[in-house]
Order: C-alpha cells, then structure tokens, then sequence
C-alpha cells in the first residue's frame, strides 16, 4: 500500500514515538485532529507498515544487563551458506540486540547486551568462536551509553 504522508501523519507519528500508548482522544488533543480522525489514520499507518509494532521499552540496567559490547566479526569463508550458518547462530543467541552486515575490514558489526563479564566471556569464546563460520572477533565494551534512541528523525523528511 503506497499512503501519502502529510503533517498531520507525521505529528501522529512523532507522538507516538514518545508514547506509544496514547489513546486516540490523546493523540487527537496532542495533534489536532478528532479521535475518529486520528483512529483511522493510525489505522492507515499500521496497515501500510509504516507503524511495525507496539512494544515496552525495558530498563535493561534496572533488570541487571550491565554490559553493552560490540563485535565486529569476520567470517572464515564468504559463501552463502556460511553467511546462512552465521544469520542462524545470530538468531539463536538472545544476548545480541542488533546485527549489521558491513562493507570494509569485518563482515558484521553485532551488538551484544550481557549481565557480565563472565557471560560476554562464554558468549564470545563458545558461541561465537566456536562456531565453524567465524573466523576472528574484535570486541569494544562500552563504558558509558551517551544518547540512546529508536525515534526516526521525522522533522527531516519533506511533505
């Protein structure tokens, strides 16, 4: 479905990107249009999967995730079904947050988030480097998270 965003779409997708959970009567007052008027537009929205999901935001601190790391990981041959082997490994391991598939010295950038030390160790020594299609790891702990989003810069695109 190919839906023509205006401004008063991109003002009920700012809100809901703050607050997802804002009823339509909230989101009418926050954008300026009735609560009917706005029920069918994030109906729109879903439908034409420009709005993926609804989901909580955790604390991963408050729940005792003390470590971000990062891998940057190059794989022992570039074949598809090494590459297969490694998306499936990705995929079975809960610890990694994100994974992105590079061009230059490694072939993934993957985002780890562990309890501790202990656990980033047997991640990184028995899932990763001990799986047949890696073939080195480089890992960079992060000391301190300085801005943190998954808000889309909306005010950038052009209506």
């Amino acid at each position: 479905m190919n839906l023509r965003i205006d401004d008063f779409d991109l003002r009920l997708l700012s809100a809901l990107q703050h607050d997802g959970r804002l009823t339509n009567h909230e989101l009418a007052q926050e954008v300026g249009l009735s609560a009917s008027q706005c029920s069918r537009r994030r109906m729109a929205l879903e439908e034409s999967g420009i709005i993926e999901r609804y989901q909580a935001c955790l604390s991963s601190e408050a729940l005792g995730f003390e470590l971000i790391v990062f891998v940057e990981v190059s794989l022992s041959t570039h074949s598809p079904d090494n590459a297969k082997a490694f998306t499936r490994l990705l995929d079975d391991t809960d610890e990694v947050q994100e994974a992105y598939s590079l061009t230059g010295d490694s072939d993934y950038l993957i985002k780890l988030i562990v309890t501790d030390f202990k656990r980033l160790s047997d991640i990184l020594n028995n899932v990763f480097l001990h799986h047949k299609s890696v073939a080195k790891l480089r890992s960079s702990v992060v000391l301190d998270r300085l801005k943190q989003t998954s808000n889309l810069p909306l005010r950038t695109l052009r209506i």
